[in-house]
């Protein structure tokens, strides 16, 4: 669509855009279309007035999940466009998604929900699994924001942390993944279905997420046929294909353990892949 008015939403600390995700503006405005990052918050902007909304560098949303959701409310109220779509957006804010994907046939690392308030039950549930070392974290959350690997049994500070995250709201519990550590965690870029190219994200020494604000690292990696396979089988287990996607799990033996599925606001690291902003921007306009 020549002419098109893209908003590329993203947050008030990276007005213009995070990381490399400015690299999308020429890729748009090459194929004509007129571009501008703009603050999902602010109340100046008058959303109606663009073509599409883009979600992009959003990164406080988990942090104001009512008052995101209330946005995009108010965009389907005024009948714009965003992508990822809100239902997409809506049903991937809460990490309860993991065990929707499991019982689609997804290989899903092995993810329980416990409710909010409900400290007891974390101990009974590593109990039963029967975990030594095990993952927690808010089921609304983002860059490994209250994210805690902790051993049982739980010590007086482990049960503070507990405490503290499951006060927030639901949590998740995880199995702690040592192929994190050792091997680093692999990211699947999708653009409209398809695959773009892939990462290597490594933590810090002494440290287990991936995420840059923790100090982790990312390379470009070129993944098997197999790995890229069960990637695509992620997406296949959708209602609908998202614009754009990042599949982040971990290879077991020769099998994709998914960890996340990122359809809000994730990093698709197109500096390791100078052909994926073009091929992003070719993915929106054709949409529209």
């Amino acid at each position: 669509m020549s002419g098109a008015r893209i908003a590329l939403a993203t947050y008030e600390r990276a007005p213009t855009l995070a990381m490399d995700e400015p690299l999308l503006i020429p890729a748009l405005e090459a194929l004509g279309a007129s571009v501008r990052p703009a603050v999902w918050s602010s109340a100046d902007v008058d959303w109606s007035s663009y073509d599409a909304v883009v979600i992009r560098s959003c990164w406080d949303y988990h942090r104001r999940i009512d008052e995101f959701r209330g946005w995009l409310d108010e965009l389907e109220a005024k009948h714009v466009r965003v992508l990822n779509s809100p239902a997409l957006v809506r049903w991937n804010a809460n990490k309860r998604y993991l065990i929707d994907l499991s019982a689609r046939g997804v290989a899903v690392i092995p993810t329980m929900l416990v409710p909010r308030g409900r400290v007891e039950d974390v101990e009974r549930t590593i109990a039963a699994e029967d975990w030594s070392r095990f993952v927690i974290k808010p089921a609304v959350s983002a860059s490994g924001y209250e994210t805690h690997a902790l051993h049982a049994p739980l010590d007086a500070r482990a049960r503070d942390i507990v405490s503290r995250v499951v006060s927030m709201g639901d949590v998740l519990l995880q199995p702690f993944a040592d192929e994190v550590p050792r091997d680093g965690e692999l990211s699947f870029v999708f653009i409209d279905g398809a695959f773009s190219h892939a990462a290597l994200k490594r933590p810090r020494p002494g440290e287990f997420r991936v995420q840059h604000e923790h100090g982790g690292t990312a390379e470009a990696y070129v993944p098997s046929t197999s790995l890229v396979s069960q990637a695509e089988r992620v997406l296949r287990a959708l209602d609908e294909v998202p614009l754009y996607a990042r599949v982040d799990g971990i290879a077991r033996g020769n099998a994709l353990l998914l960890m996340e599925l990122e359809l809000i606001e994730p990093n698709l690291m197109f500096r390791l892949a100078p052909e994926a902003p073009r091929a992003l921007a070719n993915a929106i306009l054709a949409r529209l």
